[in-house]
């Protein structure tokens, strides 16, 4: 079995994201200079999770993501996503 850590808040790079930014839409790797994700996260966002170590190598089979509905192009299009029914409740 492979130890996977995932971290609320993690660290990463801006070049991490600028990879797998160029992987999902199929455009070159960008310099941090041109393209800081670190900036942005920071500024754009209330948290993240960083998983390191591969969650596939670690034998899970399903990777589910929530997103509001402007996003689904870019989770169906160009990550792969599919649509799968799913519940929520509020808790408050």
């Amino acid at each position: 079995m492979v130890a996977t850590t995932y971290t609320w808040r993690g660290t990463f790079t801006s070049a991490e994201v600028n990879a797998l930014h160029a992987e999902a839409f199929d455009t070159r790797v960008y310099r941090d200079a041109e393209w800081n994700w670190l900036e942005l996260v920071n500024r754009h966002s209330l948290g993240w999770v960083v998983g390191r170590d591969g969650a596939k190598a670690a034998g899970c089979e399903y990777l589910h993501v929530d997103f509001e509905d402007h996003l689904s192009s870019f989770y169906y299009d160009a990550c792969g996503f599919v649509p799968t029914n799913a519940g929520l409740l509020a808790l408050t």
